[in-house]
């Protein structure tokens, strides 16, 4: 390994959004996530929904109203 090229390794605190923290291995001492294994879905088995500007509520009006129309064309 040459000298002087590599950057210095540190003990880093991460902190989750969520509120968690740990401590890992990073060339950063400090390092923000906003979805750590504590509250992550996969993890947790939770459903849960980050909307970002209304996707999901036009998501689900979009459909609804898919639903709501082929509904009337079967009973016709």
């Amino acid at each position: 390994m040459k000298k002087g090229i590599h950057p210095e390794y540190h003990k880093a605190i991460v902190h989750c959004a969520c509120g968690n923290e740990f401590e890992t291995g990073s060339t950063l001492k400090e390092i923000k996530v906003e979805i750590c294994s504590k509250c992550h879905p996969f993890f947790t088995g939770k459903q849960k929904l980050v909307d970002s500007t209304g996707r999901v509520e036009k998501f689900r009006n979009k459909y609804a109203r898919a639903n709501k129309n082929s509904a009337a064309k079967d009973s016709s």
